[in-house]
């Protein structure tokens, strides 16, 4: 099916990368975006082997790669336990490894990519509702103005969208996150995502993130777990103070924290568990964290948007009319979704949580028991967001194999 006339809500990199697809396999895409100026919010970001897969269809990985850091490890220690040491070697395939990068980076990649493509782009459109009318469905401004009828509205406004009803809960925890530059003397692995824990309730960790837009050096996305109901607290106690408890835990931090001296530079995230029960409704399907979204340990966030958009344009190329196409979406994407939500919701409170008892059953038996085969290959599959074969579904193949076709192709 061809000649849609979508709206994408949502200039992030989900909605960018869906309307890249959606505009490639023939439909007509409106992007609305409730900032002036399209721009990333955050810090950095991993980009697994699934969003690779995505990105390589959209002949943008090799700008990715180039902007980013190779992340071949991810290792954290707990006092002088190594209790993570994933290597996704492990999964003995060439293009097995993730990329470290500033969200700045990949928004610019797609965007740019968007522009080039011809995709209309309205800006300063603040959206608080959507509405059907017939099969079609309208979008409501918060200046009270409505859009003409489009076949298909796409919800890529993330956790906190107007356009899909409350659902889930905020986790008491977040992060405190800053990029910074790369220390190149601390002994910091470049192609490692390092971390340090103190029971759960203290995580620290240092991301390389390639070079930013109008950046001149390598960056570091540092980033240290907080609750959020103590952030009042943390500001009162003053940069000195939490400088001294960051280097308690992991002296090899000075470097980036001398970078460090007005609280601006670190900007708090709030992470939330939230799962829509049905993602699709008349003219209408929520994607990426508007459908679901999670604390972020274990990375997929970025890349299950990107699986999402993807989904979406196969499923609309596949089906007869729109609620099919959404129907056929949805299907593919479901049974990862749910498992990386499952996963997400057990492993969080093992990092990120008030329990004494998690990080001790996580540091003495959980640790030295996943060094050993085949938790080794397990770890590296669940890192890498290849668990419950999402690829497969959707015609997809990790990089360096052969490739599904465009549909515009096809």
């Amino acid at each position: 099916m061809r000649g849609l006339n979508i709206a994408i809500a949502g200039c992030g990199p989900c909605g960018l990368a869906a309307a890249l697809l959606l505009s490639r396999a023939g439909h007509q895409v409106t992007l609305f975006d409730r900032f002036d100026t399209p721009r990333p919010i955050g810090s950095g970001l991993m980009i697994q082997p699934t969003g690779m897969a995505v990105l390589g269809q959209l002949g943008l990985l090799d700008q990715v790669v180039h902007a980013g850091s190779r992340i071949d490890r991810l290792f954290g220690k707990a006092g002088e336990r190594v209790v993570l040491n994933v290597h996704y070697a492990a999964l003995r395939h060439k293009g097995a490894f993730g990329i470290g990068i500033h969200r700045a980076s990949l928004f610019r990649i797609l965007h740019e990519a968007v522009l080039r493509s011809g995709i209309t782009v309205h800006t300063g459109r603040a959206l608080v509702d959507s509405e059907p009318v017939g099969t079609q469905r309208t979008l409501r401004f918060a200046d009270g103005d409505a859009s003409a009828p489009y076949d298909l509205v796409v919800d890529a406004l993330g956790t906190r969208t107007p356009l899909a009803p409350p659902t889930g809960r905020e986790l008491a925890y977040g992060a405190l996150w800053a990029s910074l530059d790369w220390p190149q003397k601390a002994g910091f692995d470049p192609h490692s995502l390092a971390q340090r824990y103190d029971r759960a309730s203290i995580m620290a960790g240092v991301l390389p993130i390639g070079t930013p837009p109008d950046a001149m050096t390598p960056k570091a996305a540092f980033f240290w777990s907080l609750r959020a109901d103590r952030l009042d607290d943390w500001h009162k106690a003053g940069l000195d103070s939490w400088k001294a408890r960051v280097t308690a835990l992991w002296p090899e931090c000075a470097p980036l924290l001398d970078q460090i001296d007005d609280p601006g530079q670190l900007t708090f995230a709030r992470y939330a568990h939230r799962t829509l029960r049905s993602p699709a409704e008349t003219a209408l399907v929520h994607i990426g964290d508007a459908w679901h979204s999670a604390s972020p340990q274990l990375g997929q966030g970025a890349n299950m948007a990107l699986l999402d958009a993807w989904a979406l344009a196969k499923g609309l190329a596949e089906a007869n009319d729109v609620d099919e196409g959404i129907c056929r979406a949805v299907k593919m994407r479901r049974r990862h979704v749910m498992t990386y939500q499952w996963l997400t919701a057990l492993f969080t409170p093992v990092y990120q949580s008030d329990s004494r008892l998690l990080p001790l059953i996580r540091d003495h038996v959980v640790g030295p028991l996943s060094k050993l085969w085949p938790a080794t290959t397990i770890q590296a599959t669940m890192v890498s967001g290849l668990v419950a074969n999402p690829l497969g579904p959707l015609g997809l193949a990790m990089e360096h194999q052969a490739k599904a076709p465009l549909w515009e192709a096809a």
